[in-house]
């Protein structure tokens, strides 16, 4: 759906480039994530994509289109099919909730009885319907990026872009807004792409991620593989004070990580294999939790005593992922 080609943007005026050979690929239907620290080249790629910035090399091609080579009328036609949704919301104080929902019907020319169609439905399904005649100061956080996704849903896009779109909620908040997202993704098939600083946003939702560094993708894949087995510093250190990743084992070699991914989670495979072996086992630290719908566990852990190598061989043909811990 969306293709980015070694993708450079250089502002002079910055003294570099916002983003460095860029190449990546996002597919029809999912949800991709786009992750990095401040300065990282995540709003400029997010407008690359919508085309308010073109690259200074490179080509960024959507849905067959380049994005950069786009005249005038088809940038405009192109952008119809993009819904974006903000960190502080962009909504239009002076009008109602449903004026701002209908902004960009009226400014596509669609005429008034299916606008007001269209906004009661839209309402509807971000859960909205009794607020249409409310402001925007009237409302809570959620309620306004509620209002925000009705809006970018307008016109039937085929993409949303989501910056930071929950960075200004709170937990619960955010927990209702990627939900809806969630559901607008599986109900409506909708591509998204979503930039954020936060790891736990992209477990919760996203199937697949790209972290960014210094305007370059360090590295990128399904987020369990790249959560449960970064590769990179970068990623590591970004999980690591998400607190989703270890950053204190012993460094003599002697501990291992254990990954359990789906119905294997919640089996007692570890004790079971350990008591055949005659292995004991210290674990030092430890997680079970959710990547999207997917249940999975890790275990750091030091094996002593007993067979320590047929411990091993018999939790790898159990379908258990050992490595030693970093």
């Amino acid at each position: 759906m969306i293709e980015f080609e070694q993708v450079r943007k250089i502002y002079p005026k910055a003294g570099g480039a916002a983003l460095d050979g860029v190449s990546l690929r996002v597919a029809q239907g999912e949800v991709f994530g786009v992750i990095g620290q401040s300065g990282a080249g995540k709003s400029t790629l997010i407008r690359l994509i919508n085309g308010l910035e073109k690259p200074t090399d490179g080509r960024v091609v959507l849905d067959g289109a380049d994005v950069g080579a786009l005249p005038p009328a088809g940038l405009r036609g192109l952008r119809r099919r993009i819904g974006m949704i903000f960190q502080h919301f962009n909504l239009l104080s002076s009008k109602t909730v449903a004026q701002n929902v209908a902004f960009p019907l009226k400014l596509a020319g669609t005429p008034q009885a299916e606008i007001d169609r269209r906004v009661a439905e839209l309402l509807a399904r971000v859960g909205l319907a009794d607020h249409a005649a409310k402001y925007p100061a009237q409302l809570s956080g959620g309620q306004k990026q509620r209002v925000g996704i009705a809006r970018a849903l307008a016109t039937n896009p085929s993409v949303l872009l989501c910056d930071e779109a929950t960075s200004a909620l709170d937990p619960e908040t955010t927990d209702q807004i990627l939900a809806l997202l969630a559901d607008l993704n599986r109900e409506l098939g909708l591509t998204i792409v979503l930039i954020t600083h936060e790891m736990e946003v992209i477990r919760r939702i996203c199937h697949r991620v790209a972290v960014l560094e210094r305007g370059q993708v360090v590295e990128t894949g399904e987020v369990a593989d790249v959560f449960l087995h970064p590769k990179n510093a970068v990623t590591r250190r970004m999980l690591a004070d998400a607190g989703l990743e270890d950053d204190a084992i012993p460094a003599d070699g002697s501990a291992l990580r254990l990954t359990f991914r789906g119905a294997s989670t919640y089996e007692p495979i570890l004790g079971r294999i350990a008591r055949e072996t005659g292995v004991d086992y210290s674990i030092l630290s430890g997680r079970i939790d959710r990547i999207r719908d997917e249940p999975y566990g890790q275990l750091t852990v030091a094996l002593i005593g007993g067979d320590v190598a047929e411990a091993r061989r018999r939790l790898e043909a159990a379908g258990v992922q050992v490595e030693a811990a970093r």
